[in-house]
C-alpha cells in the first residue's frame, strides 16, 4: 500500500485541509498506516498534480488562507483499482518483540519497563478507541451504526484499531506477568 490510498481513502468522507487530514492521521488513520504531516503534505501535492485530488483556497480573515481537498473522479477510480488488487498479508514489525524475544539473556527488569510502557500506551489508545467509536455513531447502538451509518468504513477500521491496542495492552500485561513471576522465583531460588 502506498501512503497515496491511505490518503485518498481518507479524503473520501469530507473535504480536508492539510491541517485536517494530518490530524485524521494522528487518530483514525494511524491505527493502519503511519506518516508524519510533511509526508502527508508532500502526497496531497503529488495527488493534485496526477488530478487524483482536487483543491479550493479557502479566505479566511482572521488567519491565513487554507486549501481543502477532495477526491476527484480520477481518484474515486485510482480507490477502485486499488481495492480490486489483491491484498498482501499484514506482518509484525516491532522493537519490543525483538526485545522479548531475548528474555533469558538479559535484564528482566528493563523487559518488564518496556512491557509496562507499551501497555499503558495501549491502554491510552484503547480509550482513544472508544471516544472516537461513540463519536462517530453519536446516539446510536454499534449495531444499528454498522447497518444504517454514513461512514461505516472509518468505524470499520476504528475497531481493528480498538482490536489490536486491546490485544496490545493484554499481550504486555500477560508477558509482563510471566516475566515477573520468572524473575521472583529465581530470586527466592538463590536464597
Amino acid at each position: 500500500m502506498a501512503l497515496r490510498h491511505a490518503v485518498l481513502a481518507a479524503l473520501l468522507g469530507a473535504e480536508l485541509s492539510g491541517y485536517q487530514l494530518a490530524k485524521s492521521f494522528d487518530l483514525g488513520v494511524a491505527n493502519f498506516w503511519h506518516a508524519q504531516p510533511q509526508q502527508v503534505y508532500a502526497e496531497l501535492t503529488r495527488l493534485e498534480n496526477d488530478g487524483l485530488i482536487t483543491g479550493r483556497e479557502v479566505v479566511q480573515d482572521t488567519r491565513p488562507n487554507k486549501r481543502l481537498f477532495h477526491v476527484t473522479d480520477a481518484g474515486l477510480t485510482e480507490l477502485e483499482r486499488y481495492v480490486a488488487a489483491t491484498t498482501k498479508p499484514s506482518f509484525i514489525r516491532d522493537d519490543l518483540l525483538v526485545k522479548v524475544q531475548a528474555a533469558g539473556h538479559v535484564d528482566t527488569a528493563e523487559l518488564i519497563a518496556r512491557l509496562t510502557e507499551r501497555g499503558a500506551l495501549a491502554r491510552t489508545k484503547v480509550e482513544q478507541f472508544d471516544a472516537l467509536l461513540r463519536t462517530l455513531r453519536g446516539e446510536r447502538t454499534e449495531e444499528e451504526y454498522l447497518r444504517h451509518g454514513t461512514h461505516v468504513g472509518p468505524y470499520l477500521t476504528c475497531l481493528r484499531g480498538l482490536a489490536f491496542e486491546e490485544g496490545n495492552r493484554d499481550w504486555c500485561a500477560r508477558a509482563a506477568a510471566v516475566l515477573q513471576a520468572r524473575l521472583t522465583a529465581q530470586d527466592e531460588g538463590r536464597h
